[in-house]
């Protein structure tokens, strides 16, 4: 077993970093901008392309991408009169894998990610 940290040298982190990463996850909580997510981490599309994956109406889509926007995870760029969307960054990919593995790990008992070649056993 590992050597356990004095709690004198346990430290949390800034009010205003708590409050950032509190508002993140009321983003992420939400089952459409979560899918939104998913499906942006595979790669670049159109609000049209979201809205038909998700099967829902552009309007709700393009509310869901302002909110996103707004939080700093999805980026956008116009082509002629058409908006493709992508994450912003390569950490918000990592955080969309990260909350869907860890939900595999309360619905089975072998989670599907770690079937494959790397996980054996």
């Amino acid at each position: 077993m590992a050597e356990s940290t004095p709690l004198a040298e346990v430290s949390l982190p800034s009010d205003a970093d708590l409050d950032g990463a509190a508002e993140l996850a009321r983003l992420v909580a939400d089952r459409t901008r979560l899918a939104i997510l998913a499906l942006l981490a595979q790669r670049e599309l159109s609000v049209g392309e979201i809205a038909q994956k998700l099967q829902r109406p552009m309007t709700s889509v393009s509310q869901h991408l302002a909110k996103l926007r707004i939080g700093r995870l999805v980026s956008s760029r116009r082509a002629g009169t058409t908006i493709y969307c992508a994450l912003a960054n390569e950490h918000v990919g990592a955080l969309v894998t990260n909350i869907l593995e860890q939900s595999e790990h309360t619905l089975y008992d072998r989670p599907p990610h770690h079937e494959g070649p790397h996980h054996a056993g």
